[in-house]
């Protein structure tokens, strides 16, 4: 038979002993060298309700919160902040409240899209901070719940995930009870080779 010669791709390491996969994973990780951070607030007041929905988990509550979709405080601003990472615009340029499609929606749609963009311009999401303030309901009991569902949600691990929740000691409008605030940080990191900006625009 005839042999033929080719040349290899020096990356592409044989995976054989640990070291091997150290080596591998720093490899990768020094790829996506463009870290990017975002920011996320969202808020939302107090209407008629039993219930609100934080981190896509349903909290009993005397109270529900009102917006145009599920009113989630918690994801909407997770969506904005991962959004925010990649320059690409905010939840309302994606889903505009005037789009009747989006009336009641679940908001583990919009964090699932801003994941995918994550996804599609070949980058990986690395950690996820949320901070919700607000006097009520009470949120360290259903923390966990929330973080296994936003990394379920966003295709993490939930070791990336952060929940935090606060009072704003009774000043403001969340103070006074009228409705929950709540601030996101995500970062990301891209390859350095991401061309996605210069073949699309941001919309705004």
């Amino acid at each position: 038979m005839k042999v033929s010669v080719f040349e290899g791709e020096p990356g592409n390491i044989k995976l054989t002993t640990p070291d091997d996969f150290v080596r591998a994973e720093a490899m990768q990780a020094a790829s996506f060298g463009d870290v990017r951070t975002g920011s996320g607030f969202d808020v939302h007041a107090f209407g008629p309700g039993d219930h609100v929905t934080l981190g896509g988990i349903r909290i009993p509550c005397d109270n529900a919160l009102t917006g145009h979709s599920d009113a989630d405080v918690a994801l909407h601003a997770l969506t904005d902040a991962i959004l925010g990472a990649l320059a690409d615009g905010d939840i309302g340029a994606h889903f505009p409240p005037s789009d009747p499609q989006w009336r009641g929606a679940s908001s583990d749609r919009f964090l699932a899209f801003a994941a995918d963009r994550v996804r599609a311009r070949g980058g990986l999401i690395a950690h996820l901070d949320l901070t919700i303030v607000c006097e009520f309901p009470r949120i360290s009991t259903h923390r966990d719940a929330m973080r296994a569902n936003i990394a379920r949600i966003a295709g993490i691990d939930v070791g990336r995930v952060a929940v935090k929740a606060t009072t704003s000691e009774k000043l403001g409008f969340t103070g006074r009870g009228e409705g929950i605030v709540a601030y996101a940080t995500a970062t990301v990191r891209l390859p350095w080779a991401d061309t996605w900006r210069t073949k699309n625009t941001c919309r705004s």
